[in-house]
């Protein structure tokens, strides 16, 4: 997952959650393809964007619950990133 901060770059419409930024996720199933809301919010062209759930481990985002404990998300092909060796070892 991206850790990108846009909204320090002027006005923008976010749809992924600050919690997850940065942090490693497993694709569960691609949603397909929709206008990416980042852009109608503002009434501006809009390309279409993949969708996919993505899950989460719960205590690795609150550090809190049970081990298997989960959060699914959907989350916008644009901030997806492979895992990198170092992040998959964290």
């Amino acid at each position: 997952m991206r850790d990108d901060w846009p909204e320090r770059r002027g006005p923008c419409h976010i749809r992924t959650p600050h919690y997850l930024r940065g942090r490693q996720g497993r694709i569960e199933a691609v949603l397909g393809a929709f206008p990416n809301p980042e852009d109608l919010a503002f009434a501006r062209p809009a390309p279409q964007r993949v969708l996919y759930h993505v899950l989460f481990e719960q205590p690795l985002l609150f550090h809190e619950g049970e081990p298997g404990d989960t959060a699914l998300v959907e989350i916008f092909e644009h901030w997806l990133e492979p895992a990198t060796p170092e992040r998959k070892a964290a």
